[in-house]
């Protein structure tokens, strides 16, 4: 038969489940990665000292028992309402948030949601073939700039364009959403579409700094000492990303990683195939080593604003993760605006990254618009809104390389997508 304290313990894990939960739920629109946020909500934060509660009434004999449950019911009952309190406080603080930036959403025209970035992206495509033609060029001036043409639409097209595709934040058709996560994860990223959203949505985004989940992190070597890990390992991200995408398709069904594989195949030797009959390249490897080249010009910058902007902020075991506003509050940075990376890797990534972990459907121009918003809220509510120069983080990972990127808690996430 069921006892009084199990049964108020039970009540208790029910309020605090309900309590849990992301209030992006009951906002206009579903966050990404809702399911497999609260899937993995399984143990909710101070149960632990619960079930140590419970175990000294196992353990405390027949006789003892009943006093000991009426010792610990009043406990209980008192911890339980103040958990449930907390909670409620929590996600009516997050219920707040989302209703001022619904406001800022339906007050938004099309180009402001969507138009502004899809407008990029396009300047991104038409700059390709300026890229091309500077790049047959033997002038060395011309070629040197052709180099950075190509470097920088590439990185506009597979950061900032990826970023977005991933998020469905191109298009309110779902139809239109997941044809251009193809087209820009697998086409022109060179990985595959479902890992990447599975790795960057449901791990980065659902998990973000939360121990073995999704501790925010594309790409750890610790074995390299700091000076290669930080300035010369990243250059070899355009090979290591379609090595990595053609190692995940065994864990795909047969249609998706046939798909996968032949987009890849097709984004990489156009590019070649330009090279060689555009550009006018006479050699293979010369070609090659240009992707190579147009591909790193902003491998560089883009590990460093993905390790920045989470490690050495506070992470979180699964047992006890906070609530989603304390969490992402806690554990994103933004970095100071920055006119190249902004244009390129696009404003959730850089000045924005809190607001786009708050709200992850947003687009780029919309985290912006809302940057005000959610900034003035979180600091009248006290919470943190944690900013930083990107000096100041190289400096920091110079400094604590091995702490934080050597014997810091062991990394899940995958290459591709920050």
């Amino acid at each position: 038969m069921e006892t009084l304290s199990d049964a108020v313990l039970q009540n208790e894990e029910a309020g605090a489940q309900r309590g849990i939960g992301d209030a992006g739920e009951r906002s206009w629109k579903n966050l990404e990665g809702e399911s497999s946020f609260q899937e993995s909500a399984g143990q909710i934060p101070g149960n632990e000292r619960q079930f140590q509660d419970l175990s000294l009434l196992n353990g405390a004999g027949e006789s003892k028992k009943g006093n000991a449950e009426e010792e610990m019911v009043p406990a209980l009952v008192q911890r339980s309402g103040k958990y449930k309190g907390e909670e409620m406080q929590k996600e009516t603080v997050m219920m707040e948030l989302t209703g001022l930036v619904q406001k800022a959403v339906n007050e938004s025209s099309w180009w402001e949601r969507r138009g502004i970035d899809c407008a990029i992206l396009t300047a991104a495509f038409l700059f390709l073939p300026a890229g091309f033609l500077l790049l047959g060029c033997s002038h060395t001036l011309l070629f040197s700039l052709g180099i950075l043409v190509m470097g920088t639409a590439h990185a506009v097209i597979t950061v900032k364009g990826t970023h977005l595709a991933s998020h469905g934040s191109l298009s309110e058709s779902q139809a239109w959403g997941r044809f251009w996560a193809v087209f820009f994860i697998e086409l022109c990223g060179s990985f595959t579409a479902r890992a990447g959203v599975q790795a960057h949505i449901k791990m980065h985004h659902a998990h973000t700094n939360i121990i073995g989940l999704g501790d925010s992190s594309t790409w750890k070597l610790p074995f390299l000492p700091r000076y290669v890990y930080m300035f010369v390992a990243p250059l070899a991200v355009p090979i290591i990303t379609p090595v990595v995408a053609l190692g995940l398709l065994k864990d795909l069904s047969m249609g998706i990683a046939l798909r996968a594989l032949c987009m890849i195949t097709l984004g990489l030797y156009s590019q070649y195939w330009l090279l060689l009959h555009l550009s006018g390249f006479q050699s293979p490897v010369s070609a090659l080593l240009c992707m190579l080249l147009c591909r790193a010009a902003f491998s560089l910058l883009y590990i460093h604003v993905n390790i920045f902007q989470h490690i050495g902020l506070p992470m979180f075991s699964p047992s006890r993760r906070p609530s989603r506003i304390h969490q992402m509050t806690h554990g994103v940075l933004n970095l100071p605006r920055n006119p190249l990376l902004d244009w390129t890797f696009g404003h959730s990534l850089i000045s924005c990254h809190v607001e786009h972990h708050l709200f992850p459907f947003l687009s780029d121009h919309m985290c912006l618009k809302v940057k005000p918003i959610v900034s003035c809220y979180l600091r009248e509510r006290r919470l943190p809104y944690q900013e930083d120069s990107y000096l100041s983080r190289l400096r920091l990972f110079l400094r604590e390389y091995e702490e934080l990127m050597v014997f810091a808690p062991p990394i899940t996430e995958l290459v591709g997508i920050q």
